[in-house]
């Protein structure tokens, strides 16, 4: 699904994607973890186009990423902190979205209603809840019914609830065929959810592997140890 080759992005003197080779598997989530600073959402932003490598290339599909954008039209993103016009009503934004992708939204019903957005649907933007907002930015993620599904801390203000569902339905999108690219610093969460793992520390590749063989090397039951381990390594 996505190959990335020697990416390497450089701000002033400091090097925050280091020669990073990757094969991201199709029909399976990925989790990316490691510190802050470890260059996770450059990584992202690279992969979604928004940032232009020093070197190196990506291939999402089998589409490099050297100026096109039509291969956007498989991907669902949602950012940690979404910026949304802040006087649109909620269904104004999901007109708005539709118009300017020139698609139809075969889930935004359901997902509608299972974030229990229908009273939420008239009121601006400014008005929401942070966790409303988030349900409104987990439904433009997935309402086009996208084959590549980008999340970054994607439960963040959710409510318990909430949360569930949409855990529910990212393992049922993902047993459907979707990929799934998840970052988050809830290691449960990413337990629940992933199938491989990727390590980062100041923008190297420390791990890139299925999660259930990083929990073995590290001889940790849970990922949130064999993290922490690897982070005690790599500050060694």
């Amino acid at each position: 699904m996505i190959r990335i080759h020697n990416l390497t992005k450089k701000y002033d003197t400091q090097t925050v994607l280091d020669a990073i080779d990757l094969e991201i598997p199709a029909g399976q989530a990925t989790g990316i973890v490691g510190p802050n600073g470890s260059g996770k959402t450059t990584l992202i932003k690279h992969i979604l186009g928004l940032v232009k490598p020093d070197s190196g290339d990506i291939e999402v599909n089998g589409i490099p990423l050297n100026g096109t954008w039509e291969y956007r039209r498989e991907i669902g993103y949602m950012p940690q902190k979404a910026q949304y016009p802040e006087n649109m009503t909620v269904r104004e934004l999901f007109a708005f979205v539709k118009k300017i992708r020139d698609n139809e939204a075969p889930m935004e019903n359901r997902l509608t209603g299972m974030f229990e957005l229908e009273p939420e649907l008239d009121k601006p933007l400014r008005n929401l809840s942070g966790g409303t907002r988030q349900k409104v930015g987990a439904s433009l993620a997935l309402m086009f019914d996208p084959r590549l599904l980008i999340l970054d801390e994607p439960t963040a203000g959710l409510d318990p609830k909430a949360s569930y569902k949409f855990k529910q339905l990212l393992r049922s999108e993902k047993d459907n065929g979707k990929t799934v690219l998840l970052t988050t610093h809830i290691m449960s969460e990413i337990e629940e959810l992933a199938d491989h793992i990727i390590f980062l520390v100041e923008g190297h590749v420390r791990y890139h592997g299925r999660m259930s063989d990083l929990m073995e090397l590290q001889q940790e039951q849970r990922l949130e140890g064999a993290v922490a381990k690897m982070m005690e390594e790599n500050a060694a």
